[in-house]
């Protein structure tokens, strides 16, 4: 007896559709899981840090798993793939507020951020501080020989930037503050690695100043970034009266329920006052295509941002960012 044509072929194909049913559903469960805790308000436990640091992209397997619903026709599987597409929309529109200060316009000054991976990107810094002249310079992992490269460039005679605090340290540890504008020095917030503090004076106003460098989200280490993100959150929460920058970075970007925190005292991030609030700072050798913003420059409320240009400095694995912004007269 002759088989029916075709008859070979079905337990392969109803093996492949089911290879497809499975590989959906657990591209949509993991996703899931991740968006769950970004609904829940909260940063779980690795690998959920880590991936809420790509939560726009997450929508590449959501729009996979839909798709294989698609094709092996389950209906389970295609209103769950919807589902978390919505939520994904969602969570990815911006966060934090976004009024306009009230106050009359006292200074205009431009600020740079720059993480220059263990020193390396030091030359790069100089070179695009001196291109686009900033007032205020935050740096990142500027160890001993790119804290002297930065003191050389800028702190001899007609250097541009004759003030300075810092926290001197190897590899990850240093950081340091370059300023056109006088630095009284304060209490910076206590990290694993350095994050000095100030007070600039511009123009007559008290500016207060914090470098932000918490360790980085690490399987084995996520309690003590999200605890060191909490010290940040409480300097930002005790300035509310007075004007407040605070710049570096994060390790960790508004997807994060920490960073929120943050954002939560009514700091707000000039990249996103300036209109670019998911451009990515990190991975540089990815970015724009593909990473998170984790640099960033939050400011009072008595601020407006104008714009925020993300640079590429060789040597380093983070983009710069340089945000023009203005500071308001206290109403």
């Amino acid at each position: 007896m002759t088989a029916p044509a075709g008859s070979e072929d079905r337990p392969t194909r109803s093996g492949g559709r089911r290879a497809a049913a499975w590989t959906g559903g657990l591209l949509l469960a993991g996703v899931s899981v991740v968006v769950g805790c970004r609904a829940a308000d909260s940063d779980g436990i690795t690998p959920v840090p880590q991936l809420l640091a790509f939560l726009p992209w997450l929508l590449a397997p959501t729009g996979l798993a839909l798709l294989l619903a698609l094709f092996t026709r389950r209906r389970i599987g295609m209103v769950w793939g919807v589902l978390v597409l919505g939520a994904l929309a969602w969570y990815i529109e911006p966060y934090g507020r976004t009024s306009e200060p009230t106050g009359s316009p006292v200074a205009e000054l431009r600020v740079m951020t720059s993480n220059v991976q263990f020193g390396r990107g030091a030359r790069a810094l100089v070179a695009a501080v001196g291109q686009h002249r900033p007032d205020i310079v935050f740096v990142e992992e500027c160890e001993y020989t790119c804290s002297a490269t930065l003191k050389k460039a800028f702190q001899g005679p007609g250097g541009g930037y004759p003030y300075r605090v810092s926290v001197e340290g190897a590899g990850s540890d240093g950081s340091v503050i370059i300023s056109r504008f006088p630095l009284a020095v304060a209490d910076g917030v206590r990290g694993t690695m350095g994050m000095p503090g100030a007070v600039a004076d511009v123009q007559g106003h008290a500016v207060r100043l914090q470098l932000a460098h918490p360790m980085p989200p690490l399987p084995g280490q996520v309690g003590l970034w999200r605890h060191e993100l909490g010290e940040l959150r409480d300097y930002a929460a005790g300035g509310k009266d007075g004007s407040t920058i605070l710049a570096g970075d994060f390790n960790a970007c508004q997807d994060h329920a920490a960073f929120r925190r943050i954002l939560d005292t009514g700091l707000r991030d000039s990249a996103r006052l300036a209109g670019s609030p998911r451009t990515p700072s990190w991975p540089a050798r990815t970015a724009p295509a593909l990473g998170a913003q984790i640099d960033h420059v939050l400011v009072s409320r008595d601020f407006s941002a104008n714009t925020a240009t993300f640079l590429g400095i060789a040597g380093s694995d983070h983009r710069a960012l340089v945000v023009d912004i203005t500071l308001h007269q206290h109403k």
